[in-house]
């Protein structure tokens, strides 16, 4: 798999009938290594090694529904008090971000209500903070650490 701007982490892989699969610590169970999932892997051990998110708090790959629609998210993180802290949404790196990707995270936002957004394809990272009175989203440079309290 292609390097990513993410810093070096391991993981665990499986062969099986000609397929990779990685372990995904939140799902615990293998699945199979596209370039999406490989970007996905990378955001949840940046989330829990880096930023120190408990791993309690982090969703992966539900669905939701966005009007009358079913949609998956890539990555949550709740809140302690159940509402959502942050939303992720991975791209592999073939695909660039571009307004498309912002607009798919902001629809799930109107249902979702995040505080912050992030939007990679492991070699480019937006980190966005909602401004939910103005209707809109400030970039930052990066999401904060965990300090829930």
């Amino acid at each position: 798999m292609q390097e990513l701007n993410f810093p070096k982490f391991s993981f665990r892989f499986k062969n099986s009938e000609n397929k990779i699969s990685i372990f995904d610590e939140i799902r615990k169970k293998f699945v199979i290594l596209q370039p999406e999932e490989w970007v996905r892997q990378h955001c949840v051990q940046y989330l829990i090694q880096n930023k120190k998110y408990p791993k309690s708090l982090i969703n992966v790959e539900k669905e939701l529904k966005v009007n009358d629609l079913r949609k998956r998210y890539d990555i949550v993180v709740y809140n302690n008090n159940g509402s959502i802290y942050l939303i992720i949404e991975c791209k592999s790196p073939k695909n660039i971000i571009n307004q498309n990707t912002f607009d798919q995270i902001a629809r799930y936002n109107l249902t979702l209500n995040a505080d912050y957004l992030m939007v990679t394809n492991g070699l480019n990272h937006y980190y966005c903070k909602m401004d939910f009175e103005a209707k809109r989203y400030e970039f930052l440079k990066d999401i904060p650490e965990y300090n829930f309290k």
